[in-house]
């Protein structure tokens, strides 16, 4: 496992900004937007119930509570008409706010259901190439945290902030109204709160880039550490498991304090703020309320107003952290968005209508890595219905063949050719399709042995109990007391090696490509299990262009052509027949299979 988990991925990409983010969220909040119009007009409503409440205390005050000219029935009567519209008021700003979090809360869902669903198919359809260079943990990050802590910001916080900045434009509006020269007195605290929101904003970002690239990192690291237990276990690797986890963890924890340091300065700027701006409107206002220049209730109204001013200041310095984390997960989001490292399209694909299965490699050149080629000038034939077995020491550049083939990847030079056309003249899915891939190993898909054999397909009973025979899963499945029924992979029972390869052989039948691979298909099992192997494959060879890789050479004696390959280059070519005359290095390896083979047998058997 990698050591460089902690490393802050972010920075090594490039930021978007703010303006470019929130034009990106505008796409998905665009299809909602009878919904979002709707939270939008409550917003509206629920303000204008906060702010005629400060006002009705106002004319409580003045008109009744402190008014001696009129009779006390008369001002007892207005206070309680005051305090019933006082009543009606507040129910009509909880209804409109019920009904807003219903509206909010389904767009918020219905937009970021849109945002995970076309982040998935957008990176399903990347190159291999991509997920070799991007730890699963950080992909299942954004598929998860990340599109969580945007429907935070949707939900708890968009139209939060909306209503809050609604309400300070309409409490703004309400006091030049009432007192423009305490509204003034207010107004000289703006610079200095915009000046600490900017600072808390560059900090705050940050940040939470610092907290999400760390907890990336942490999943990641599990990721592998889980996937890997049997190994970390069988190599007492568990002390440096747990420590490489603890750096982590410690990592994370730091980044978390320095975020909540920032919020522990932050937040209390906001409040010394209030409490300097209220003890100016008393010092100010009340020296002209003592004059007689200003009602109590005027005063009364203005430190309310004033007090719900700060509300969504509060309410913006307590929504930030949610923000803050949204716009960098928003941030992740689209850059993984933008990530263009697809298999390249051709405008007009070609289609065939009738495979042969002709394949061939010609003057192919690929590596990985700049600088450091896997095939070099590789070139060979194989023609429709034979079967073509490749071998080579580990690293000879055996299954940058088979990815090549698949087109998971296109050669730097030359080209791959299926009948006379190159493969980079199909569209991928189409000519994936003609191509059977069975593998060392095998995945799993949780479910019943049906569905595995399946994989969506639809086939008649009649059909399946032929490819159930032909490769060889029929015991199997006899034996089980729900047969084709019973469920396998995660939360059913368990398949041996060897099993799992019939199961993908089966696979094979029931696609019925035209093209077979067969990549270490009889690696790992025994013999009784190999000789059913074995009839299975040559089952599913029947009538199809093959091509096989093999460690045992008794597996592919039978073909029409071998190539060897050393070094990403093909050393010798031909029959079985032909190569062993040659006493090359095709003969070499049978000859050393076959003493490793005897000696084998008399450690377990005796001379």
């Amino acid at each position: 496992m990698n050591d460089d988990h902690e490393i802050l991925e972010d920075e090594q990409k490039r930021y978007l900004s703010d303006f470019k983010l929130w034009g990106r969220l505008l796409e998905f909040m665009v299809p909602q937007w009878r919904w979002v119009l709707t939270a939008v007009s409550l917003a509206f409503v629920i303000t204008g119930a906060s702010l005629i409440w400060p006002r009705l205390v106002q004319l409580a005050i003045d008109k009744y509570i402190l008014n001696n000219s009129l009779p006390l029935e008369a001002r007892l009567n207005g206070v309680t008409r005051i305090a019933l519209l006082f009543l009606a008021v507040i129910v009509a700003g909880f209804v409109a706010n019920f009904f807003q979090v219903i509206a909010l809360e389904w767009a918020g869902q219905r937009m970021m259901h849109s945002l995970r669903q076309g982040l998935f198919n957008h990176v399903i359809g990347l190159n291999l190439s991509f997920f070799s260079a991007n730890r699963v943990g950080r992909l299942v990050t954004r598929h998860t945290n990340d599109i969580q802590n945007m429907y935070e910001m949707f939900t708890s916080v968009i139209i939060t902030l909306f209503n809050e900045g609604v309400r300070l434009v309409g409490i703004l509006f309400v006091l030049f109204w009432m007192d423009w020269r305490l509204s003034l007195l207010l107004a000289l605290t703006f610079p200095v709160m915009v000046l600490i929101t900017l600072t808390f904003g560059k900090l705050s970002r940050q940040a939470f880039r610092r907290i999400r690239s760390h907890l990336a990192g942490i999943n990641a690291f599990l990721q592998e550490a889980i996937s890997g237990m049997s190994v970390v276990q069988i190599f007492l690797r568990e002390k440096y498991v747990r420590d490489r986890f603890s750096r982590l963890n410690e990592k994370y924890f730091d980044a978390a304090m320095y975020q909540i340091r920032v919020f522990s300065i932050f937040v209390p700027l906001i409040e010394v703020m209030s409490s300097v701006t209220l003890a100016m409107i008393i010092w100010y206002g009340g020296g002209q309320a003592l004059r007689n220049h200003m009602t109590i209730g005027v005063l009364t109204a203005f430190i309310s107003y004033m007090r719900l001013f700060f509300q969504p200041i509060r309410e913006f310095s307590q929504k930030y952290t949610i923000v803050q984390s949204a716009m960098t997960s928003a941030e992740r989001i689209f850059q993984l968005l933008e990530e263009k490292d697809y298999i390249p399209q051709v405008i007009d694909p070609v289609r065939i209508d009738e495979i042969r299965g002709q394949l061939e490699f010609r003057n192919v050149v690929f590596s990985y890595e700049t600088g450091r080629p896997v095939l070099r000038n590789i070139s060979f034939q194989v023609e429709p219905g034979h079967t073509c077995a490749i071998i080579g020491v580990t690293g000879s550049g055996k299954t940058t063949i088979i990815n090549l083939l698949e087109r998971f990847y296109d050669p730097q030079q030359g080209s791959v050719l299926l009948d006379g056309v190159d493969l980079r003249r199909f569209e991928p899915h189409w000519l994936r399709e003609h191509f059977g891939l069975v593998m060392q190993d095998i995945f799993i898909v949780p479910g019943s042995i049906r569905e595995n054999i399946l994989l969506d397909r639809e086939l008649s009973e009649a059909e399946i109990g032929r490819i159930v025979d032909l490769s060889q899963l029929e015991s199997l499945v006899h034996r089980l007391p729900l047969g084709l029924d019973t469920i396998i992979g995660e939360g059913g029972m368990d398949l041996s090696a060897g099993q799992k390869q019939l199961l993908a052989f089966a696979r094979v039948l029931a696609r019925d490509p035209k093209i077979l691979i067969l990549d270490e298909a009889t690696s790992n099992v025994d013999t009784e299990t190999e000789m059913l192997i074995e009839q299975a494959i040559r089952a599913v060879m029947a009538n199809r262009t093959s091509i096989i890789i093999a460690h045992r050479l008794s597996t592919i004696r039978r073909a029409n052509q071998i190539i060897i390959i050393d070094q990403g280059q093909i050393v010798e070519q031909g029959t079985h027949e032909d190569l062993m005359e040659k006493a090359g290095l095709y003969h070499h390896l049978q000859m050393l299979e076959n003493t490793i083979s005897t000696a084998q047998d008399q450690a377990l058997y005796g001379s």
